[in-house]
């Protein structure tokens, strides 16, 4: 493809033929800003790289020539359709969320941070920039499930009348998935922020302390961190549904005294991706030959049915990697196993989505939220940029809410925002320090 860059052996290929398979979104679903890109887009003859690579050959390339070495391209393993490959073939970077995090950490030389993802990721690389980088999303809409059942108006109160119950005793463990505003909670509670990659770690980490773990958002990643960590039965507890409206911590089944004897408290959310493994689902593929792989945000039944365990940057790896003839059943993003799927096929190793079996029709789910990135976006975002354009509402600042629905954005005064950054990289900073450490 025209802009397309020489990529190590694990990166992304992009196959003349191959199309792209993002679903083409209505065109009200694009800011005004937009919608003139997004018309070119919609009338182009197809959806290959042979036609899509021009077409934003004419919008990425002049940005790049116009912001030099001080452009840096993201995206995630999740990204519908080519994007992940599109970027990643512009000279982009594409990760998990703790790799995506570390972006503007890392390279002080990117000024100019554009992502094609979904909100709290961009906040993440936000919360840990310097003052001279700026980061922009995309689309603003890109969300994420398991977040919005995980908002601060939520999480917050209950989080007080356990700091109230347990005060200094109380340590706050918030995933990536969650916004600024929750990561700041972990902070200001002594905690760290964790990734699927290192909950385990962090977890350990303040258990050894002896301290409550409140692990907020994902209930099965925190379930299966703390199994692993050989916790369960009355050392772990479920808070309310938060689905249910406010929730207090005297209502939780089993009452005061089953958190008072728990060691992790776990908010209720999930993600709708991963949450539709099954154990059945394991040993059909086991019993075809298949060695399962699954992410660790699925239910503890499916994780400890599998093989291996694992997140985002586990799973590319283990296919990567493997032998001529392995043969895998992934549980995961639908987008990133066809990802996986189609590299693999190129090293004559045969990957396949978990939930392909008789009886489920909904094998392959891609998160939604993450697939309102597409083309389009890519090209508005770029050509805006270089016009110095580019709406403010794309401009993602440490503390930003954004409405999934409507982009209504709720954004902090410099003083609120940097509190909260002083409390959400410190959370962010001690899970680099504990990952790093044990990896020495």
């Amino acid at each position: 493809m025209s802009g397309t860059q020489a990529v190590p052996d694990r990166s992304f290929r992009v196959l003349p033929q191959i199309p792209i398979c993002q679903t083409d979104l209505p065109l009200d679903w694009y800011q005004p800003e937009f919608r003139p890109y997004a018309e070119e887009y919609l009338a182009l003859p197809d959806r290959l790289p042979g036609t899509v690579a021009p077409w934003l050959d004419r919008y990425v390339k002049p940005a790049q020539e116009h912001f030099g070495d001080a452009l840096l391209l993201v995206a995630h393993f999740y990204m519908g359709g080519e994007i992940v490959k599109l970027v990643e073939g512009y000279g982009g970077a594409v990760g998990d969320s703790y790799q995506l995090a570390l972006m503007a950490r890392n390279k002080p030389e990117k000024k100019v941070i554009v992502e094609s993802a979904v909100h709290f990721m961009a906040e993440a690389i936000a919360i840990l920039a310097r003052e001279d980088q700026v980061v922009w999303i995309t689309n603003p809409k890109a969300g994420c499930t398991m977040e919005m059942w995980a908002k601060d108006h939520m999480v917050l109160p209950v989080a007080d009348q356990l700091v109230e119950r347990y005060g200094d005793d109380l340590c706050t463990v918030a995933y990536m998935n969650t916004s600024g505003r929750i990561k700041a909670l972990a902070g200001r509670t002594g905690g760290a922020v964790c990734t699927s990659s290192n909950a385990d770690k962090v977890m350990a980490w303040a258990l050894k302390q002896g301290r409550k773990v409140l692990f907020v958002p994902d209930e099965h990643l925190g379930r299966n961190t703390a199994r692993r960590l050989g916790l369960s039965g009355d050392k772990v507890a479920l808070l309310a549904d938060p689905r249910l409206g406010p929730a207090r911590i005297d209502e939780v089944e089993g009452g005061l005294g089953r958190l008072d004897k728990a060691d992790v408290l776990l908010w209720g959310s999930s993600c709708g991706v991963h949450t539709i493994f099954t154990p059945e689902m394991v040993r059909w593929q086991q019993d075809r030959g298949r060695e399962v792989l699954i992410h660790p945000e699925s239910p503890f039944e499916a994780v400890e049915a599998a093989d291996g365990v694992g997140s985002t940057a586990y799973l590319w790896k283990r296919v990567m990697d493997a032998p001529e003839g392995a043969r895998f059943a992934i549980g995961t993003e639908g987008h990133f196993v066809r990802n996986a799927a189609e590299q693999g096929k190129a090293r004559g190793v045969e990957v396949v989505h978990l939930a392909e079996v008789p009886w489920f029709r909904q094998a392959g789910c891609g998160c939604a939220t993450m697939s309102r990135n597409d083309p389009p976006h890519l090209a508005a975002m770029l050509d805006l940029l270089r016009k110095g354009e580019a709406p403010e509402i794309n401009r993602v600042l440490a503390g930003d809410t954004v409405d999934e629905v409507t982009m209504d954005r709720d954004r902090l005064d410099d003083d609120e925002r940097a509190e909260l950054i002083a409390h959400a990289r410190r959370s962010m900073e001690r899970m680099i320090e504990i990952t790093e450490s044990s990896a020495v």
